[in-house]
């Protein structure tokens, strides 16, 4: 029995001296503007026809705006929708020229990242920088890593293109993450985006809920929007989200992904 007591009363002398140490290590809280204890972004990509035809009508109607990560040659389909977007106030990202992706992809065979450089991607990101603001009048200054995948190459000659996106964008936004993003330690050129496809909205509210208790930003990521199907935004959870984030009640500060990452870096000095 001594040889138990011991032990744990020495652990419990150590814990009295060092916790006003320790307690000073815990994540200092994150303020928001206006009273407001987290933050919300709605954020799709690839620039599919349903987000101007479907999306931005239903946004404006409840005065919220959000970032359109897309892809040059898509936006041509619905080209005065997303002129229309961009006059509205929501914001337009690159999603790359071409969207590569790995070749395991079987589709995306003929771009794969394992056949990229460095220097490649970087041209072309230039290149869609190029063709969006020809196309819409604006230069977009966040980007969304096709598939999430932040690499080009194969094997021991692989590399992060994370850096590349640091020093071209003021932010670069990841897929299929599981967490929001903490203000006062997220990477903003791997910022984390949570799937808001095909989940109604008691599911969203769970991700929110959960995002709101630490002072956290969510941002939600999708891409098509309509009825249930595959990678599809649902409408009918669109219409009960949107209410409740514009509820001064709920505290949230939502705004476009740019919006938002710019205030972040300003209060931590970036």
């Amino acid at each position: 029995m001594k040889n138990i007591v011991k032990p744990l009363l020495i652990s419990f002398i150590l814990a009295l001296l060092y916790c006003p140490f320790l307690c000073a290590q815990k994540t200092p809280s994150f303020q928001w503007p206006d009273g407001n204890t987290m933050a919300v972004s709605l954020t799709w990509d690839d620039g599919r026809s349903s987000q101007v035809t479907v999306g931005t009508p239903i946004l404006d109607a409840h005065g919220v705006k959000a970032t359109f990560y897309v892809v040059p040659a898509a936006i041509n389909e619905e080209l005065k929708g997303w002129r229309k977007a961009v006059a509205s106030g929501h914001e337009i990202g690159n999603h790359s020229l071409r969207h590569p992706c790995s070749g395991n992809f079987l589709w995306a065979r003929d771009i794969a990242l394992e056949e990229y450089t460095l220097e490649k991607m970087q041209s072309e990101l230039a290149q869609a920088n190029d063709s969006i603001q020809k196309l819409l009048g604006v230069t977009p200054t966040e980007f969304a890593y096709p598939c999430g995948q932040t690499f080009v190459g194969r094997g021991a000659n692989t590399k992060s293109y994370v850096p590349v996106i640091h020093n071209q964008f003021s932010s670069g936004r990841t897929w299929l993450d599981e967490s929001p993003n903490d203000p006062t330690y997220c990477d903003m050129a791997q910022l984390t985006g949570v799937e808001m496809d095909g989940k109604n909205f008691d599911q969203i509210l769970e991700l929110i809920e959960s995002a709101r208790g630490a002072g956290l930003w969510l941002v939600l990521a999708g891409h098509d929007i309509g009825v249930k199907n595959r990678q599809t935004t649902e409408v009918a959870m669109l219409k009960k989200l949107l209410p409740y984030l514009k509820d001064p009640a709920n505290k949230i500060w939502t705004a476009p992904l740019g919006e938002i990452s710019a205030y972040v870096k300003a209060q931590r000095g970036l």
